[in-house]
């Protein structure tokens, strides 16, 4: 299976985005996946549309990008959290 890159965004790419890649980071580990995540602010995702195979982001986006989407608010607010990490799974195995 190729290496996946996860986009990891926020509005401005600190802090938000941290605590959502760091989560991310542990599932990688958990489940032995094979993926690189880049931790970027939400304008900066048009750049990485040739090479992203998936966004994680804590930002409202209502752009259509030509990979998944996944929003993970859940990781702030702590309720949902487990939901968004299956769905975050089920697109790392893909």
């Amino acid at each position: 299976m190729k290496k996946k890159q996860v986009l990891v965004a926020c509005g401005a790419g600190i802090a938000t985005s941290t605590v959502v890649n760091g989560a991310i980071e542990d599932m990688i580990k958990e489940h032995n996946l094979n993926a690189d995540l880049v931790q970027i602010k939400i304008s900066e995702v048009g750049s990485y549309e040739d090479t992203a195979d998936l966004l994680v982001t804590t930002a409202m986006t209502k752009k259509e990008f030509p990979f998944p989407v996944v929003n993970a608010r859940s990781f702030l607010t702590g309720i949902g959290t487990e939901h968004t990490k299956q769905e975050i799974l089920e697109e790392l195995k893909k």
